[in-house]
């Protein structure tokens, strides 16, 4: 049986989560260090083994910095790639889509034109214009699209489109880096933002574990000016199904093409994220209908397959007030570490152990 890698940082949960499944399934593992990965190269191409990759620490938390970040992030990735065809290392998911789904627009792009629902896409800050104020294929063409450069032409944006509340989310990062939600009433034009950065002694924003809510315009035109400087999409903010007074969407691990994992996340306040003290809770919990839950499979599944080369990846998905309808809101080919999870049945990174396992059983 070929050995498999990991390639990680020590000490992390997951690194040490994985290792676990690794040894209950009986799977043969070396771990390797994104610090001196490249010294091993030539080994590990000789051996042919299967690598799983797991995401780098950041040494920054300031979103001016999440460009350069990701940009560094995507050139190690292209040297996992160049390094695989010179030999035989294959992944459990290729470089090139980890990369790939790191930027939430072109993410988007590619789900739209498979005719998937999704989170309406409607504009894109300066930071990733490229000064021509094109509409992009992505944009649903029946909608006004703007390249939006400070908050005076994001809030005119919404009077014209008649919105009343926008998502601002950083093109790249993870972890609702930079997530901001705004409010206005567009009666009285008093606004409400939630977000989860923070102005940084130098000047600059970055990104916190707490949610915070700034409804002086005074305080909030200048911090979505501050934003807006950063690479961002501006999405419309749908309304989200709730339960027990509080709104929800769903984290999904989709695994082999089938979904291993499905969870809920509920907050009294717009961002779910687990991480800012929002309610985990089984998605079995919300009582929805067989209907609903078989369509969530069916575009998960759908969404998966536009990818060559991804076996695991996260997912976050809304349901329509109402409907029930699903949306993507985005996809993360590293979203596989879910505290519920690791902390009793470790499903996920048992399923990925028992498939490298039979994939080095057949090398």
């Amino acid at each position: 049986m070929k050995r498999a890698v990991l390639l990680g940082t020590p000490g992390t949960r997951r690194t040490t989560y994985f290792m676990q499944a690794a040894a209950q399934t009986g799977l043969p593992l070396r771990f390797l260090d994104w610090k001196d990965w490249q010294e091993h190269t030539e080994e590990l191409a000789k051996e042919a083994v299967w690598m799983k990759i797991d995401p780098p620490l950041w040494d920054s938390s300031a979103l001016e910095d999440l460009k350069r970040l990701t940009g560094a992030y995507k050139k190690q990735l292209g040297r996992l790639k160049e390094a695989a065809e010179k030999g035989g290392i294959r992944f459990l998911n290729h470089p090139s889509v980890i990369a790939e789904l790191l930027d939430k627009a072109k993410c988007k792009e590619t789900l739209c034109g498979a005719g998937l629902p999704v989170t309406e896409l409607l504009a894109k800050s300066v930071g990733s214009s490229d000064g021509s104020g094109s509409r992009p294929s992505f944009v649903d063409p029946s909608a006004e699209y703007r390249i939006v450069r400070d908050a005076e032409q994001l809030l005119q944006m919404m009077q014209n489109r008649r919105l009343s509340q926008v998502f601002i989310k950083p093109v790249n990062g993870s972890g609702a880096a930079g997530v901001s939600a705004l409010r206005q009433q567009r009666s009285s034009g008093r606004m409400a933002l939630y977000t989860c950065a923070v102005r940084l002694p130098h000047g600059g924003l970055g990104n916190t574990k707490r949610l915070r809510c700034f409804s002086d315009a005074a305080e909030v035109v200048p911090f979505l000016d501050s934003l807006l400087q950063t690479e961002c999409v501006i999405e419309r903010w749908h309304a989200k199904a709730g339960y027990q007074g509080c709104s929800y969407d769903l984290r999904a691990v989709v695994q082999g093409g089938r979904v291993d994992f499905l969870l809920a996340r509920l907050s009294k306040g717009p961002i779910t994220n687990l991480h800012l003290n929002n309610r985990p809770l089984h998605y079995k919990e919300l009582g929805l209908p067989a209907a609903v839950l078989e369509e969530i499979e069916e575009i998960c599944k759908k969404a998966t397959a536009l990818y060559k080369g991804l076996y695991s990846v996260g997912m976050d998905i809304l349901l329509e007030q109402g409907s029930l309808r699903p949306r993507i809101i985005e996809m993360n080919g590293q979203g596989d570490l879910i505290y519920q999870d690791i902390f009793h049945d470790n499903i996920i990174y048992r399923r990925q152990a028992e498939f490298l396992k039979q994939m080095g059983e057949r090398a």
